[in-house]
């Protein structure tokens, strides 16, 4: 096994805690959960509701993939945290769908919880593989 290699990306937001944005090892790529934060302004306020915050999860996960030359056609498996499960679901399921082709959809788990940092409604982690 090669060493893991550790990647701060330049372009998404800054972590809420003490990571990197994603972590290598053969190919395998693991990326941080992503919350909706500003790339641009960490202090900016959350977007509002549901299907805003995970365009901005999603559109975040895209820069860090970016940042070490994935795509999310390199997306395995993803993991999506709601802090308001039922309310959510069905709204973040179609901003999320969004992001990929129907025939080439990732395998995921979804999962209810009391909270996130930053007072998210939304967090979401992905595998990625390298070709």
């Amino acid at each position: 096994m090669a060493a893991p290699l550790f990647h701060m990306s330049t372009s998404a937001p800054t972590p809420v805690a003490p990571f990197s944005h994603a972590t290598e090892v053969d190919g395998w790529v693991f990326v941080t959960g992503q919350m909706p934060t500003d790339p641009e302004d960490d202090r900016a306020p959350l977007p509002e509701g549901i299907e805003a915050q995970t365009r901005r999860v999603m559109d975040n996960l895209v820069l860090v993939l970016g940042d070490i030359g994935l795509g999310l056609d390199h997306v395995i498996s993803a993991r999506v945290f709601l802090t308001e499960f039922e309310r959510d679901y069905a709204a973040m399921n179609e901003t999320y769908r969004s992001y990929f082709p129907q025939e080439r959809l990732p395998a995921r788990t979804c999962v209810g919880v009391t909270g996130l940092a930053v007072n998210a409604l939304v967090e979401i982690d992905l595998i990625a593989k390298r070709p």
